[in-house]
């Protein structure tokens, strides 16, 4: 099942379509998810850039119960520290208690998760304190798993990104067996979804783009400014 294979298959909805209708789907039912419809994902994923092109990702697909139920401990663990910040948001925006409670429905029934990939990347990171040689290292990473929740959606699954499970390395590379040189950078939870997907919401670009310096917001209406 590949893009060039079956044209009229899942892959013949238009990216635009797919970028505007993405979003986080954490109510997921328990239903499996073929594992070539898994492959296709984490190929079309692969196609992202990388720096230097040293392709330098790994992804572990987790299936194993007992990993998932490790990782659920984690998230869960991450989540119940979380939480607490997250609920003083409601108080000044209503609009973070439905995400708040599909947080919680994801934690509750994280182990239900057909299947769980974890992106991580190899090689060590030699500018841990340095945030330009951060961005230049995760920058490897994110790009292949936005292709992969693009992708996703292609196919009608739902999909979200999460570190949570992640909170500590050390226990998260117990968990899946990661040698020290691999970091595990990012979480999807992968099924076929409980909700629907977009249209979703989001602020004016026009409020967002700047012109040659921040603050010249040459794009708003002339009212705005």
């Amino acid at each position: 099942m590949t893009p060039t294979e079956e044209p009229d298959g899942p892959w013949k909805m238009p990216l635009a379509e797919a970028m505007t209708t993405q979003r986080a789907i954490r109510r997921l039912l328990a239903d499996p998810v073929d594992d070539d419809l898994v492959l296709e994902l984490l190929r079309l994923a692969t196609r992202a850039p990388s720096a230097e092109n040293h392709q330098n990702w790994d992804f572990i697909v987790v299936r194993d119960p007992a990993v998932k139920h490790q990782l659920a401990r984690l998230n869960r663990q991450a989540w119940s520290v979380a939480k607490r910040i997250a609920r003083r948001k409601v108080r000044s925006d209503w609009r973070m208690e439905g995400v708040i409670d599909a947080i919680q429905w994801q934690a509750d029934h994280f182990e239900e998760t057909p299947v769980v990939i974890v992106a991580c990347l190899r090689g060590m990171r030699l500018s841990r304190l340095v945030r330009v040689g951060a961005a230049s290292y995760y920058g490897s990473i994110f790009p292949a798993v936005q292709n992969l929740l693009l992708a996703a959606r292609a196919a009608g699954l739902g999909a979200t990104l999460t570190t949570m499970p992640l909170w500590s390395t050390g226990l998260a590379r117990r968990t899946l067996g990661l040698p020290a040189d691999v970091t595990p950078c990012a979480v999807i939870p992968i099924g076929w979804p409980r909700g629907h997907h977009g249209p979703t919401t989001r602020r004016p670009v026009e409020e967002v783009v700047h012109l040659d310096r921040y603050g010249e917001r040459a794009f708003l209406p002339r009212h705005h400014h």
